[in-house]
């Protein structure tokens, strides 16, 4: 049976360092691996890992700004609930609706009620998104929450 005290590395696997500058005779003497002149010829004339022969460096190349935006992040325009108490008894709140009340600025943005504050209207509310505080107050309020439909990438095939 095999055990750790028996096992033998394979043929060709170790392999002796190279040991340079150890005289012609090794066949790494003179210049020792290192060609005629220059800075890598040279002692401490490594170069950078970014170093890129001289033309300007990707780090410099790139605009010097902060922070990440993701470009396939949805960017909402939020209405809290509060707001909604602008509107009658009974009223369909929608797209038109909001940005007729200067609720929102875009109509072709997509909008998520928020929860902060308190409704005393019953209201229909027809948006994109609304977070489960805010429709546990519309709702509570009698109101009725229509999440309009999200539209859903096809499936792989």
């Amino acid at each position: 049976m095999s055990g750790l005290h028996n096992l033998k590395s394979f043929q060709g696997s170790k392999h002796s360092k190279k040991r340079i500058g150890r005289g012609n005779g090794s066949g790494h003497g003179t210049y020792s691996t290192k060609g005629n002149k220059g800075q890598k010829a040279r002692s401490g004339g490594q170069m950078a890992a970014r170093f890129e022969g001289g033309q300007t460096p990707l780090v410099k190349r790139i605009p010097k700004l902060k922070g990440f935006r993701n470009p396939n992040s949805t960017r909402y325009q939020a209405v809290n609930v509060s707001s909604l108490n602008q509107f009658e008894n009974g009223d369909t709140v929608d797209v038109v609706s909001l940005f007729e009340k200067k609720l929102i600025q875009n109509k072709n943005m997509p909008i998520k009620i928020l929860g902060n504050g308190e409704l005393t209207k019953k209201l229909t509310v027809k948006t994109d998104r609304v977070v489960p505080a805010a429709r546990a107050k519309i709702e509570g309020a009698k109101g009725e929450v229509v999440e309009l439909t999200k539209k859903t990438k096809p499936e792989a095939k």
